[in-house]
């Protein structure tokens, strides 16, 4: 029905309308968790999920450093993203993102390049690079951290000689080829490493 006194009505119509909106937000803060406290609740809880993923993406990444199949900086840096995006690039900004982004793209190229260059300079085969990466993944495995340094070696050395190459001779190209992927894997380390080092500053 209609409200005859004029001011009556709009008393009764802005009285309905607030206790419309604090059922709302009563059944939001019951239910989704969505008030003031509730939102810097989930809010909390976003960035402490997005903290723990970013950590273990970088971990990843360290891993992928020494396990070829591991694409170890674009994991490190994804996990920077993370954080800084679900912090609203605040606690790390996007500048520095894109920077990173600059240098994993081109740790990527160096990936390619640097076993190449060592093993055109010493003239290594292509069973000498191949054999250099997969001593590298299956070095880890039979000597443990030491295969880091003497899986790529022994792998590089042993491709020379299906390669048809003598004993004597295989030694140099394995050695440029081993040079070529340590080049590589330190570069890519200290990238990481970087990446890590904003990450912690970011947190703590």
């Amino acid at each position: 029905g209609a409200c005859l006194p004029a001011p009556v009505c709009r008393q009764a119509e802005a009285g309905a309308l607030s206790a419309g909106i604090e059922n709302r937000r009563s059944l939001q803060e019951t239910f989704l968790g969505v008030g003031a406290e509730g939102r810097t609740m989930w809010y909390n809880k976003i960035v402490m999920a997005a903290t723990i993923i970013s950590f273990v993406l970088i971990g990843l990444g360290l891993f992928g450093v020494f396990l070829p199949l591991l694409p170890g900086v674009p994991l490190a840096w994804l996990g920077m993203l993370i954080y800084a995006y679900f912090t609203d690039f605040q606690a790390i900004s996007l500048t520095a993102v894109l920077v990173f982004l600059g240098l994993t793209l081109l740790t990527i190229l160096v990936d390619f390049i640097a076993p190449i260059l060592g093993a055109k300079k010493y003239k290594a085969s292509k069973e000498g690079i191949v054999g250099a990466s997969l001593g590298l993944f299956f070095g880890i495995f039979i000597f443990g951290p030491v295969g880091v340094m003497l899986g790529p070696l022994v792998g590089a050395f042993i491709g020379e000689i299906i390669s048809g190459k003598r004993h004597q001779d295989a030694i140099r190209p394995a050695l440029g080829t081993f040079i070529g992927f340590l080049l590589s894997a330190v570069i890519k380390l200290a990238v990481i490493l970087a990446i890590l080092g904003v990450l912690i500053a970011a947190v703590f």
